[in-house]
């Protein structure tokens, strides 16, 4: 079951507390009650010293069993042999110190004193009864204050609790009175210091939140912008082919508007591509990377052949990853999609398959014109395009790659090639721990 941090702490230090508490007791009364047979004991001696010192020992006048003290309260009995009558429970010879006889009707501590001189002995005893109800009174006298304490320790560990995990109830209020779309870190000045390192956490999390919701805000705004001028370009096509007076002047504005509805499928396909990516996970499964790209050429080949772009697969190496197959292919597709469409007429396009020691490379290579190397990390961002590029392109392409080659777990970089003119579309992903490249 689970329980709150604050009855666990009561529950927990209450019952340290507790058998703190009881094991102080038990020792305690130990200790007391040792030390009363010890005082019963010099008690016992002392008296035996002071009738032998003072000649106070004497025959009993009336023939009783021993002599006793004037105090009937401690029944100390005095007995000395040879002169008293041997009582019955009294064995014959019995050793100088101290002995524990039992009587039949209660048990007796015996003190035996012996002159070595005369060989006359002094016998003081007493019942232990009496020696037990002192140590059990005295024992009783220390632990009942502690005993009463037990409700305050109690009380007090309740409200030291309270008070200590009281800022925590305050953090969760002010986090719950914090508006959705614009979190804000919270303070820690009033904070424990075993729970800063957490709300420094949260503080991290909420900064990572608001930069999210941000970002979603500029998304948002830039996918507006993008959606209203090809409908507001549709129809005022579509309302110029309405005003057309002829078949050939309507079949020439025609062109024109399935050219708008054709940019405005693909920018809401992307949108659609994007969104999928950002709500979750795509399951992943074994890929040969090698059959994806043969099927990727295959669907771009019309594009390439329209061009005159020798469109062509290096395999470098033979590569499966257990990975997800829609968001890879979404990676190559854009990549091929960008170096077709951006590429030199007549040139090449080649989609190459390599790996090192460390992770998977796959390259898309053209020829045309590349891009600066002050605006390839731009380019990744949604909705940006060059200036002196050419094409109808929405400027999503290249960010969807990213954002699927993050959620793979891998990395997409933009280069100049090295071996002359053009650009490198680059996804290195990192090697499983059990590679399976041949």
């Amino acid at each position: 079951m689970n329980r709150s941090l604050q009855l666990r702490l009561i529950l927990m230090l209450g019952s340290a507390i507790l058998l703190t508490a009881l094991a102080a007791g038990l020792a305690v009364f130990v200790l007391i009650y040792h030390e009363v047979g010890e005082m019963h004991d010099d008690l016992l001696r002392q008296v035996a010293v002071l009738a032998d010192t003072q000649g106070a020992l004497h025959a009993n006048q009336s023939g009783s069993a021993g002599s006793h003290l004037a105090d009937d309260e401690t029944r100390i009995r005095l007995i000395r042999l040879p002169g008293d009558p041997r009582p019955a429970w009294l064995p014959e010879r019995l050793a100088p110190g101290f002995h524990r006889l039992e009587t039949g009707a209660e048990p007796l501590r015996v003190f035996v004193h012996e002159d070595a001189g005369s060989g006359k002995r002094l016998i003081v005893a007493q019942p232990t009864e009496e020696g037990d109800e002192i140590a059990l009174d005295s024992a009783r006298h220390t632990l009942v204050p502690l005993l009463i304490l037990l409700p305050v320790m109690g009380w007090l560990i309740v409200r030291i609790v309270r008070h200590a995990l009281a800022p925590i109830a305050d953090l969760a209020r002010h986090l719950d009175a914090q508006p959705a779309d614009r979190p804000g870190s919270m303070s820690t000045a009033q904070v424990p210091q075993e729970i800063r390192p957490f709300i420094q956490a949260i503080n991290r999390l909420l900064e990572r939140v608001a930069d999210l919701i941000q970002q979603q805000r500029r998304f948002i705004a830039d996918a507006a912008h993008e959606i209203r001028s090809p409908l507001t370009a549709l129809s005022v096509q579509a309302q110029n082919l309405g005003q057309a007076q002829t078949l050939e002047a309507a079949q020439e504005r025609l062109r024109p508007l399935q050219a708008g509805i054709e940019r405005a499928r693909k920018l809401t396909e992307q949108l659609l591509s994007l969104a999928r990516l950002q709500s979750g996970t795509q399951p992943a499964q074994d890929v040969e990377v090698a059959a994806l790209a043969r099927e990727l050429i295959g669907e771009y080949w019309p594009l390439a052949e329209a061009k005159g772009i020798d469109l062509g697969l290096e395999e470098r190496a033979s590569v499966h990853l257990r990975t997800s197959a829609e968001s890879l292919r979404l990676v190559l597709r854009n990549g091929l999609d960008n170096a077709l469409k951006y590429g030199r007429e007549g040139g090449e396009v080649t989609l190459r398959i390599d790996a090192d020691s460390r992770s998977v490379i796959i390259d898309v290579l053209d020829d045309g014109p590349g891009i600066p190397a002050a605006e390839r990390a731009r380019v990744l961002e949604p909705f940006f395009r060059l200036q002196q590029g050419h094409g109808d392109g929405s400027g999503l392409g290249l960010s969807i790659a990213r954002e699927a080659a993050a959620r793979l777990g891998g990395d997409l970089a933009l280069e100049a090639r090295s071996d002359g003119p053009g650009l490198r579309f680059r996804y290195r992903q990192p090697r499983p721990s059990s590679p399976d490249v041949l």
